[in-house]
């Protein structure tokens, strides 16, 4: 595991907070993963997790006291993306602004790239919004 140095993503302060809080609840060790995985309506979709464990090839990014792991592919086509977290009267969630995707889908869970258009697949009744 290498924690690099230009880092591939950005959290924000808000997102950061939340993380914390979510791993307030967790075992020592444990951080947040942001993966893709191929598939979705636009061929890859957005998702997190908690994760107590880094991978071989894993990217690990610092940021605002929170420890974000990324594998390659996520690492590859979410650079320059940024997390956040956001309330309104509609709800709140963890946003996703990934600057390398040049189509989205109706829900926002899923996304294409100039480099790679993935493997789309037919919608489900995902929201509107991007949340993970």
């Amino acid at each position: 595991m290498a924690i690099i140095q230009e880092s591939p993503i950005n959290i924000t302060p808000e997102a950061a907070s939340k993380v914390k809080e979510l791993l307030a609840h967790e075992q020592e060790g444990t951080h947040l993963r942001l993966f893709v995985t191929r598939g979705g309506c636009s061929g890859y979709s957005y998702g997190m997790t908690l994760d107590n464990e880094t991978r071989e090839g894993d990217q690990v990014v610092d940021q605002h006291g929170v420890r974000v792991l990324l594998d390659g592919l996520a690492a590859r086509l979410l650079r320059g993306a940024q997390i956040d977290y956001t309330r309104s009267v509609m709800g709140e969630g963890f946003t996703l602004r990934n600057p390398n995707a040049v189509s989205t889908c109706g829900c926002g869970h899923s996304f294409t790239t100039a480099e790679d258009p993935g493997e789309a697949e037919p919608c489900d009744d995902a929201p509107a919004e991007t949340q993970a």
